[in-house]
């Protein structure tokens, strides 16, 4: 095809409240003339941005051929589709296939970044994920044997070797997988564990406990979807602080204090 017309805009809706939509996410979907998205996954608010002539289909009802077939209409009658995703696009939405099939069909896409669940979660507990001394990485991951088979050297007890924070998303219903191999991996039993579902929803729900009490945490609130999990040592750290702030850093802003600077070298070893 030789000129585009219509365009497709794959919106990251965050972890559910439509309050936490951007500002261009919010304007993709006002922009739509199709507004396809994953009812069960984002709340029903987001779709107030939509204008009222704007036709809505519910993605859970949809398979990817029929969404395509959705583009293909864009793409003929130059109309504007925003599909709407949880969380952020990038992270297991399905988004690397809808590009490239956009890509075939040659309608014009445009990826709208969102707030991730994981980011949330450790928002709504209050934690930072990487502390001074104590974690400097965050690994999103999945526990293996679902839908979709992990590549070697990705399973969850791969990870946990590096003893670092972990986000695992999609894992709940297999709790007690999860925990054997998060222990095979090396971390202590004593390891907390952030149990969020629904964040951000009015079902909200943060559990607190340890690696060697995930199990029965998720067993005792019947959880298995919607669910996801923090690991590490950081959730709980303190004590630490960072040299960003430190009188003894320097940086292009900032003049770093004699004393303090030397105060600090000294602590560096």
């Amino acid at each position: 095809m030789d000129t585009m017309s219509g365009k497709v805009t794959i919106v990251g809706a965050g972890p559910g409240a439509a309050d936490l939509l951007t500002f261009r996410a919010a304007a993709a979907i006002a922009a739509a003339d199709i507004v396809i998205w994953a009812a069960s996954l984002v709340q029903a608010a987001v779709l107030e941005h939509a204008r009222p002539e704007a036709e809505i289909l519910d993605s859970a009802t949809m398979s990817l051929e029929d969404v395509v077939a959705v583009y293909e209409r864009a793409r003929r009658e130059g109309l504007r589709c925003a599909r709407i995703h949880s969380g952020d696009p990038a992270l297991w939405g399905g988004t690397q296939e809808q590009v490239d099939r956009c890509a075939e069909i040659g309608i014009e896409v445009e990826i709208v970044p969102g707030v991730s669940s994981f980011s949330a979660v450790a928002a709504v507990a209050g934690r930072e994920l990487t502390i001074p001394e104590v974690a400097q990485s965050v690994v999103l991951t999945r526990l293996g044997g679902g839908k979709t088979p992990m590549p070697p050297g990705e399973e969850v007890r791969e990870f946990a070797r590096h003893g670092t924070t972990m986000a695992v998303f999609l894992s709940a219903a297999r709790s007690g997988q999860l925990a054997a191999e998060l222990l095979e991996g090396g971390y202590p039993t004593d390891t907390p564990v952030i149990v969020a579902h629904q964040v951000s929803w009015p079902e909200e729900l943060l559990l607190h406990c340890t690696i060697a009490t995930l199990e029965e945490t998720v067993k005792a609130h019947r959880l298995w979807k919607h669910t996801l999990f923090l690991v590490g040592p950081a959730l709980s750290a303190s004590g630490t602080r960072s040299h960003l702030y430190h009188p003894g850093h320097f940086h292009g802003f900032r003049r770093a204090d004699p004393d303090a600077r030397r105060e600090l070298r000294k602590s560096r070893g």
